[in-house]
C-alpha cells in the first residue's frame, strides 16, 4: 500500500495540465485550457482544465476531477496504478506502508491485473535474454546492430529476444507462480494436448513490445530471423482483455510528446519505420503495425493533433488500398498530407541513409495533399481514356465528400477544378451525388445495427424532484449553498450582530450555522457527506473547502466538487471577444446572505407541502394531531410571509427565476 506521505507528495507535485496534455490537445482560454473531450465525440471543445485549481471538467459527459482521476478514467487504472504512473512520470519514489501490505496481498487479483503483470514480467524477461543471454546477444542483439540501432534506442523501445527453446518463457513464468490459464489467456503461451509443458508463442524471434498510451505493455510483435522457415515473418499477440489491436498505435507512448509539441503526426506501417525515424531524431511518428487504420486509432492521434502525414514506400503495392484510410481520416476532421518515398526506399531505409535535417526537409517539401496524391496514383495508367479519367476524378471528389468542414470542402473542390480544368458547378453536382451515396450507405448500416439491437420500448419516469416544484426549489438552494462552501469556503465575511457590533465569519461557518440553526435534514447524500467532513474539519481547526475534496476517492463527491469549482461559464473565453461579465463570486457577502434567506424560504415552503400531505391521514383518526399540524402550517406560513418581505420576493414575479440549476 502506498504511504500517505507519498500520496500527498504526488498530489502536491503533479500538474493536471501536463498529465491531461499528453492525451488532449489543449489550447489556452483565459486562465484555463480547453480541448475536445477524450471521452465523447464532439466538434466544439467542452473539456476544461484549470491549472490554478488543478482539476479538469468534461462538460459533454459530466466527468471531472484531479489528474489522478483523469488517469483512472482514460487508462482504466486503479487508484494505486494511477498514483504509481504519476510518481514514475515525476520521479517520485514510492514509499510503502508496510503495516498494510499484508492486508493488500490478501485481496485476490483480477484477471486484468494478472494480464498486465504477466506482460510486464515477459517484457523484462525478453530484454534480459537480449542483453544478458548468450543466444540473445549473438542472434537478437546482432540483428538490431545489423539494422544500425544504437543501444539507447533499443532500450527506449524495450526491444527483446525470445530464445529458441520451445518453452523457455513458459517454464520461467510457471516457476514464478503464474498459472497455465493466465499464460494461455495472455497469448504468450500455447498448451497443445500433446505438449503439456507448453510452447512459447514468440520463440526464436526478436520482440517488439506494444505499449498503451500511458506505457503499459499490452502485447508483443515478434519477427522471425530465419529465412528458410515456413511461418509468418511477423507474429502478433492475439486479442485479449487488455490488447485490442484496433485501439493501439505502435510507438504512440514514445512519440506522444513530440506529436503534441510539433502539432503533427507521421503515420507509417512498421515497427522499424518508427524506430529508425526516432533514431534519426524524428520522434513524432506512429505505426498502424500492418493493420488497416481504424477510427479508434485516428481518435488516439486526434487527441494530440489534427495534422497527419502518411509515409508510403515508393513501390508499395497496397497504396491504392490506402485510399480508405484517407477517407477515414477526412471523416474524422484530420488534415492530411501524403509522401511517397523513392522506389526501393521505405521510412526505415531512408532515415538510415540520410541525416535528420535532410529527412525532415524531404518530408516537408515532398509531401502532397490528398488530391494531388490520389491524382498521381489514379492517373498513372489512364492515358487518353476519358472514361477512366472521369472515374479517377469521381474517386477524388468522393474523398472530398468525406471532409466535414464546408469551407474546406469548397477550397478542395476549387483545387480539383483548377487541376483538371473542370467547372466548379459540375464538381459540386458530383459532390452532392457522392454525399448522397455516403449518407445512404451510412443510413443502411445504422438501420442494420438498430434491427440487430431490437431495443425494447420503455417508459422512463421523471425524476422525483422535477415532478415536485417545492422539492426542486429546496434541492436547488441546498446544492447552491454547498457549492458556495466549496468555492468560497475560507473567504472572511464582515457582518454586524443585533447590537450593530461588527464581527467576522467565514463562508463555511455562516452557511454551516444556518443549516444547524434550521436543524436541516439534507436531501442529497453527497451534500450530507461534505457537510459532515466540514464539521469534522472545524473540530480540528481546519476549513475544508473545495481543494480538500477534489482528491476524494468518491466519484459522486469529486464530480460535485468539480462542478462547483469549474462553473459552466468557464467554457467561454469572454475576454477574447472584449466582453467582461461580472465574475462568479464578485459580491460574495451579499450572495451568501441572499442565498441563505432564499434557502430558508424554499425550505419552509417544502415543509408546508410535506406537512399538508399528513393532514388527510389524521383528519378522522386523530383530532389532536390534526390540529397540531394545522398550527404548524400556520406558523410556517407566517414565517414564509416575513421572509418574503425581507428578500422582497414576489410569488408572481419570482426570484432568481431565470437561473438554471
Amino acid at each position: 500500500m502506498i504511504s500517505k506521505q507519498t500520496i500527498d507528495k504526488i498530489f502536491s507535485t503533479i500538474r493536471v495540465e501536463e498529465i491531461v496534455g499528453e492525451y488532449v490537445q489543449l489550447k489556452r482560454a483565459g486562465s484555463n485550457f480547453k480541448g475536445l473531450s477524450p471521452f465523447h465525440e464532439e466538434k466544439s471543445p467542452s473539456f476544461v482544465v484549470s491549472p490554478s485549481k488543478q482539476i479538469w471538467k468534461d462538460f459533454s459527459t459530466g466527468k471531472g476531477g484531479t489528474a489522478i482521476s483523469f488517469l483512472m478514467e482514460i487508462e482504466n487504472f486503479t487508484y494505486p496504478e494511477a498514483l504509481r504512473h504519476a510518481a514514475k512520470k515525476y520521479g517520485i519514489e514510492i514509499e510503502e506502508d508496510l503495516r498494510e501490505i499484508s492486508e493488500e496481498a490478501k485481496h485476490a487479483q483480477t484477471e486484468k491485473d494478472l494480464l498486465y503483470k504477466i506482460h510486464e514480467v515477459a517484457n523484462t524477461y525478453f530484454q534480459e535474454i537480449l542483453w544478458d543471454g548468450e543466444e540473445g546477444r549473438s542472434i537478437g542483439l546482432a540483428y538490431f546492430k545489423e539494422r544500425e540501432l544504437k543501444d539507447d534506442i533499443i532500450r527506449k523501445f524495450q526491444l527483446g529476444y525470445s530464445p529458441e527453446k520451445k518453452n523457455a518463457f513458459t517454464a520461467y513464468a510457471l516457476e514464478k507462480g503464474y498459472t497455465k490459464e493466465i499464460l494461455e489467456r495472455s497469448g504468450l503461451s500455447i498448451f497443445p494436448e500433446n505438449t503439456p509443458a507448453g510452447v512459447d508463442r514468440f520463440r526464436e524471434r526478436v520482440i517488439f513490445p506494444i505499449h498503451s498510451f500511458s506505457g503499459r505493455v499490452l502485447g508483443f510483435g515478434a519477427r522471425i530471423l530465419k529465412n528458410n522457415v515456413k511461418t509468418a515473418k511477423y507474429l502478433n499477440s492475439p486479442e485479449t482483455e487488455i490488447y485490442h489491436k484496433s485501439n493501439v498505435l505502435y510507438g504512440l507512448n514514445q512519440s506522444k510528446q513530440a506529436i503534441s509539441r510539433k502539432n503533427g503526426c507521421l503515420l507509417v506501417e512498421g515497427y522499424m519505420d518508427v524506430i529508425s525515424l526516432h533514431m534519426s531524431g524524428i520522434e513524432n511518428v506512429v505505426a498502424s503495425s500492418g493493420t488497416s487504420l481504424t477510427t479508434e486509432q485516428i481518435k488516439l492521434i486526434k487527441r494530440l493533433t489534427e495534422n497527419v502525414t502518411i509515409l508510403f514506400d515508393g513501390d508499395n503495392a497496397g497504396i491504392k488500398a490506402s485510399f480508405r484510410s484517407i477517407d477515414m481520416l477526412l471523416t474524422e476532421g484530420m488534415n492530411i498530407r501524403v509522401l511517397l518515398f523513392p522506389d526501393g526506399d521505405d521510412p526505415d531505409s531512408f532515415a538510415r541513409k540520410h541525416p535528420q535535417e535532410y529527412v525532415e526537409k524531404y518530408i516537408e517539401n515532398e509531401a502532397m495533399d490528398f488530391i494531388d496524391f490520389k491524382a498521381e496514383i489514379l492517373l498513372r495508367d489512364v492515358g487518353n481514356d476519358p472514361i477512366k479519367k472521369a472515374e479517377a476524378i469521381r474517386d477524388i471528389v468522393k474523398s472530398v465528400s468525406f471532409v466535414q468542414n464546408a469551407l474546406k470542402r469548397e477550397v478542395y473542390l476549387k483545387e480539383v477544378s483548377n487541376k483538371f480544368g473542370l467547372s466548379e458547378q459540375s464538381l459540386f453536382n458530383e459532390l452532392d451525388v457522392q454525399k448522397q451515396i455516403t449518407q445512404n450507405q451510412t443510413h443502411h448500416v445504422q438501420q442494420q445495427q438498430k434491427e440487430k439491437a431490437a431495443p425494447k420500448m420503455e417508459i422512463v419516469p421523471l425524476e422525483k424532484e422535477k415532478e415536485d416544484p417545492f422539492l426542486f426549489d429546496v434541492l436547488f438552494m441546498e446544492n447552491k449553498l454547498v457549492d458556495h462552501m466549496l468555492m468560497f469556503g475560507d473567504i472572511i465575511l464582515k457582518r454586524k450582530n443585533e447590537q450593530n457590533e461588527e464581527y467576522q465569519i467565514t463562508v463555511i461557518e455562516e452557511i454551516l450555522h444556518h443549516f444547524e440553526e434550521e436543524q436541516y435534514i439534507f436531501l442529497v447524500k453527497e451534500n450530507e457527506i461534505i457537510i459532515n467532513q466540514v464539521r469534522e474539519g472545524i473540530q480540528k481547526d481546519e476549513l475544508r473547502s473545495g481543494n480538500f475534496f477534489v482528491s476524494f476517492m468518491d466519484e459522486e463527491i469529486t464530480t460535485k466538487v468539480v462542478d462547483a469549482l469549474i462553473p459552466l461559464d468557464d467554457l467561454e473565453n469572454w475576454a477574447s471577444r472584449n466582453i467582461y461579465p461580472p465574475n462568479y463570486g464578485d459580491k460574495v457577502a451579499d450572495q451568501i446572505r441572499g442565498d441563505v434567506l432564499l434557502h430558508k424560504y424554499r425550505y419552509i415552503d417544502y415543509l408546508i407541502t410535506e406537512t399538508a400531505k399528513e393532514l388527510d391521514q389524521y383528519s378522522t383518526t386523530d383530532e389532536g394531531k390534526y390540529y397540531e399540524l394545522i398550527k404548524k402550517i400556520t406558523l410556517l406560513k407566517q414565517a414564509s410571509m416575513r421572509l418574503s418581505n425581507i428578500i422582497e420576493y414576489s410569488p408572481i414575479k419570482g426570484i432568481y427565476g431565470d437561473r438554471k440549476r
